[in-house]
């Protein structure tokens, strides 16, 4: 019987700049700010930071180990792992979850992209916050341009993944991270010169701990799982490319950093010029597409930054979005090179019709409801407080019950001179800490720990 080569990533830095572009997504760009705006600022900073070292972590750390051990697609890890066993639905979860997500997160990568196109060709310049605000409405709500820049959006993602690990999500990811940090770091230097920056950095990084309330630390725990693309495998999926010679802590380690200083750096290069100009730190998702337009377009070469700013957040969605599509075309494809150009476009062109309702959720139909919510918010809910949640709980109870525990040490000490104390640590974590706070954040976002309160 012919067995195929699993395909690689060709260094490690490839495998940490895809890694942690995969986790630096929207999560950390769009959701941390206004997240942080509305919940304390630096007392929510602090948080995340905690949650992100201490649960985010060691989750990362697991993902990687099942991965690279299995060297397979998310649903083989676990039937190799746990043979004649369910838990390969943990990998379907992950897969259902990628989909879902991006077909409502492909809506969003669109309206960046149309964004961007506008903001390069002159056409968000010298309007005022109400104009920006009439402006995202009527883009949203049109039967058109959503449409097509989604579908440009998908197309550019199913590019680069057709192409393979290292022709493709690797050398994508080598060329888009570096670009993304040089960007953010001209931007930050931007915004640290405004005459309200040091209110804007306050803000970030002064913790108001007055202002932490039970609801501030479940939404920087829900923050520190998610914005590490936590519990849908596609960690699991992208260390299975990974050879034996790299060390996994250190590689989670690089990662988790990298999203901790882009979520900073997002922080800085927005609340000094939302201080400046005396706007409100906790506008919410309308921060991107609204507040933050209005407030570039008061700064001298305002629409240059501008444009920095929503490259910014078009590479970052992209290289969410390979991770996404990857997990899935990895599953049907299984190292076959001609199998993955075919199902990267199907599975792609699949996505965006399914995705459709979601981008008319604003105008055609936004009429059509599903107990209260619309296609797009009902795709995001199901997908982001139920699947996801769901998933990550069976990672880590997978990681620390089903698979043997000289398995995992083993291949933790694989390129790695991991130390006895640093492997209990991190089991306990894994095992009892970890899930404990995933079911805390789990029943907050359903809504039940008040009830259980009452």
């Amino acid at each position: 019987m012919c067995f195929m080569k699993h395909e690689q990533w060709a260094s490690k830095l490839g495998f940490i700049l895809a890694s942690a572009g995969a986790a630096i997504g929207l999560g950390a760009m769009w959701k941390f700010p206004y997240v942080a705006g509305t919940s304390g600022g630096g007392a929510f900073f602090l948080l995340f930071l905690f949650f992100a070292l201490f649960l985010g972590y060691p989750l990362l750390v697991g993902e990687f180990t099942i991965g690279r051990h299995a060297q397979s697609d998310a649903i083989l890890t676990y039937k190799k792992l746990a043979p004649n066993t369910y838990w390969f639905l943990t990998g379907w979860i992950g897969i259902v979850v990628s989909f879902i997500v991006l077909s409502f997160y492909s809506v969003v990568g669109g309206w960046i992209l149309l964004y961007t196109v506008k903001a390069m060709t002159g056409q968000l310049s010298g309007l005022t916050q109400e104009e920006y605000g009439a402006l995202f409405g009527l883009i949203i709500s049109s039967p058109v341009e959503p449409l097509i820049s989604q579908f440009i959006f998908i197309l550019l993602t199913i590019i680069v993944v057709a192409s393979g690990i290292q022709k493709g999500i690797e050398r994508a990811s080598k060329w888009m991270m570096p670009a993304l940090f040089v960007l953010f770091i001209v931007l930050v230097i931007r915004s640290l010169t405004l005459d309200g920056a040091m209110e804007g950095l306050k803000f970030l990084f002064v913790p108001d701990f007055s202002a932490i309330t039970s609801s501030t630390i479940l939404f920087a725990l829900g923050q520190a799982f998610f914005t590490l693309t936590l519990g849908v495998s596609v960690m699991v999926t992208y260390s299975s490319y990974l050879s034996k010679e790299h060390s996994l802590p250190k590689s989670a380690v690089s990662i988790v950093i990298l999203n901790i200083v882009i979520a900073m750096l997002a922080g800085m290069a927005i609340f000094p010029g939302i201080f400046t100009y005396g706007f409100e730190p906790g506008e919410g998702p309308a921060l991107v597409f609204i507040v933050l337009p209005a407030v570039f377009n008061q700064l001298p070469f305002g629409i240059f930054f501008l444009t920095i700013f929503l490259l910014l957040f078009l590479f970052a969605a992209l290289t969410s979005a390979f991770s996404m599509i990857e997990i899935i075309v990895a599953a049907i494809a299984k190292d076959d090179a001609k199998k993955r150009k075919t199902a990267t476009w199907v599975i792609g062109i699949l996505i965006f019709i399914v995705g459709i309702p979601s981008c008319l959720s604003f105008g055609a139909m936004s009429d059509v409801t599903f107990w209260g919510k619309t296609v797009f918010d009902l795709m995001d809910y199901v997908a982001s407080n139920i699947l996801i949640p769901i998933g990550a709980l069976c990672i880590s109870l997978f990681i620390s019950f089903k698979v043997p525990v000289n398995t995992l040490k083993e291949e933790m000490e694989q390129g790695s001179s991991i130390g006895q104390t640093f492997f209990k640590i991190w089991f306990f974590l894994i095992r009892y800490v970890t899930p404990v706070a995933i079911i805390i954040v789990f029943l907050d976002t359903l809504g039940l720990l008040n009830f259980l309160k009452s």
